[in-house]
């Protein structure tokens, strides 16, 4: 017990939580903001490997962090509008057509990180943006500032689904689009504009990965956070605020896991330990998800015209 509490009382360990949270606050976002307009979106897993990747490699070819970051969300953009034309275009099934996103975005990223390091043994790295030491406080001042623009995107996506007349328009082509469709809304339109940005905000969380979290792009560095994100949204009911608190609480059980096997005198075998997060988090979706009220449409096709 004594140890679990010097664990928390460490500045550290806040410090490992919010680095790794800042990627699932991201790709949860995107994730919700799809989500509010009807459309699921399993391609989040492969569109932050190409986020990771193309931003990364935009940094290493002499351009600014920033304009890596930006790379980094047209690729997702681009992904988010090829997902939109099969999903909502054509119809098409949003869970194959998420799959195969992630295959597809996968893939991709796997041949141009070969065919531009064909004879590299070790992969390169570039310089991470720098840690916000000007910060009075301590765990931000140990953050970079794409942690600092996941904290900010929580409320600004909260005011625009919430408060704007935006907002209100992706809320009603989730719930009825029928309905906006009688207020002379564009269903496809808004639901292509959600999935875009959703997406580009993914691949803003992928490109964490490779410009502030590390250095260099490896294969299977996202490691299932996409999915993760999938999950975080149930948890969040749908509500920005709540999935900042859920992708909190998964990265507190995921460092924490890192620190318990640190341990000297821990006597239980290191899977247990990672399994700790994911048992955790499954425990708390299935609590939560009993009472959460998901957008009414969500994953179904609609055709304007039809009632």
């Amino acid at each position: 017990m004594t140890e679990f509490l010097d664990i928390l009382a460490n500045t550290a360990f806040w410090v490992a939580v919010l680095r790794i949270a800042t990627p699932l606050i991201l790709g949860t976002l995107g994730v919700l903001l799809c989500e509010r307009a009807g459309v699921l979106n399993l391609g989040i897993e492969g569109i932050m490997v190409a986020g990771a990747f193309t931003g990364w490699l935009t940094v290493y070819a002499g351009a600014p962090l920033w304009a890596g970051v930006a790379v980094a969300a047209l690729t997702g953009a681009l992904f988010g509008l090829l997902h939109a034309f099969l999903t909502v275009g054509l119809a098409l099934s949003q869970h194959v057509s998420g799959l195969g996103i992630t295959l597809l975005a996968t893939a991709l990223s796997s041949y141009g990180y070969r065919v531009s390091f064909a004879k590299v043994s070790t992969p390169p790295t570039i310089t991470p943006f720098a840690e916000m030491h000007w910060l009075p406080i301590p765990v931000l001042s140990q953050q970079t500032a794409l942690t600092l623009l996941a904290l900010l995107a929580v409320p600004v996506t909260a005011y625009l689904l919430f408060k704007t007349p935006i907002g209100l328009a992706v809320r009603m082509v989730g719930e009825n689009p029928q309905a906006a469709e009688g207020q002379g809304l564009s269903v496809g339109r808004v639901r292509t504009g959600a999935i875009v940005a959703g997406s580009a905000l993914m691949g803003v969380a992928g490109s964490f990965l490779t410009l502030s979290a590390f250095n260099a792009f490896f294969f299977n560095m996202v490691n299932g956070r996409g999915w993760i994100c999938v999950a975080l949204v149930v948890f969040a009911s749908w509500r920005p605020g709540k999935a900042l608190l859920g992708a909190l609480l998964f990265a507190f059980f995921d460092a924490l896991q890192l620190r318990l096997q640190q341990m000297g005198d821990a006597l239980l075998p290191y899977q247990l330990y990672l399994m700790l997060p994911y048992v955790l988090s499954i425990v708390a979706l299935v609590l939560v998800a009993r009472k959460a009220s998901y957008p009414q449409a969500l994953m179904k096709p609609y055709r304007k015209g039809e009632r």
